[in-house]
């Protein structure tokens, strides 16, 4: 049983641009603020920086609307060349009003603008640029748990802000992650008074990601990494791509 964590966010991580090795830049990270990774350590690293290195940008100058998108940027009221972006990286659209678009995305997420976000994209050059989601984030997850764990054997979970949509204000998920179960299903098992749990299954990648979101924040924070020490687990491994309800279970689309 864990009786304590530890979140620790790394100082000092610099602007991550598209080509940039993040794992040799989350280790000397760690190198200059004199921090160590453990065994079983979680890193949490956050969407934007994954996406940033694997150059998941795109120029908005070279985006040539579709007519789809030109009709649904006039019901939201958005650039058509973002609607174009969303609608190319999403298998639907879910619901869309005035300023919002609640997607779809190719990988079974649903989430507003299908996780297309211009919030904190540096323009130096002052061309408009937009960032995606990596293309397989499990993937993502599984380079740089191989790459960390020549430190020590590691697990890493990516995360990204979604909203809820019964629920106010957005929250820290897993949009990928490697070394770890992202879901531990307990039916079968008994609870306190030992009544077999039935439906019981715990979203771990899910509360690692929100846990983390607390220190990395989501306007000017800069701490786009955080291991989360001193959890334990018996579960076997499996990959956020497990915790997309599948479309026989999804009783609200």
């Amino acid at each position: 049983m864990t009786a304590r964590l530890e979140l620790l966010a790394i100082p000092g991580l610099p602007m991550v641009e598209a080509g940039d090795d993040l794992p040799a830049l989350i280790l000397a990270g760690l190198d200059r603020a004199g921090m160590a990774l453990q065994p079983r350590d979680v890193v949490v690293i956050a969407q934007k920086v994954v996406s940033k290195a694997e150059g998941r940008m795109v120029d908005l100058a070279e985006i040539v609307p579709t007519a789809r998108a030109v009709e649904l940027a006039a019901q939201v009221g958005k650039d058509p060349r973002i609607v174009e972006v969303v609608l190319s990286d999403s298998a639907k659209v879910v619901r869309s009003r005035p300023n919002l678009m609640i997607m779809q995305h190719r990988l079974g997420f649903v989430m507003a603008n299908a996780g297309v976000d211009q919030s904190n994209v540096h323009e130096s050059d002052g061309r408009q640029r937009a960032l995606l989601l990596p293309l397989d984030p499990d993937g993502s997850a599984e380079r740089i748990r191989q790459a960390l764990s020549v430190r020590a054997e590691v697990a890493v979970v990516i995360s990204d802000s979604f909203g809820r949509p019964w629920r106010r204000g957005t929250a820290g998920v897993a949009i990928g992650a490697a070394g770890l179960p992202s879901l531990i299903d307990l039916r079968g098992k008994p609870d306190l008074f030992g009544r077999t749990l039935e439906v019981s299954i715990i979203g771990f990648a899910d509360e690692i990601a929100a846990a983390a979101s607390l220190l990395q924040g989501q306007a000017n924070e800069a701490q786009p990494v955080v291991i989360l020490r001193g959890l334990s687990w018996t579960a076997p491994n499996c990959p956020v791509a497990d915790v997309i309800r599948p479309p026989e279970e999804d009783l609200f689309q």
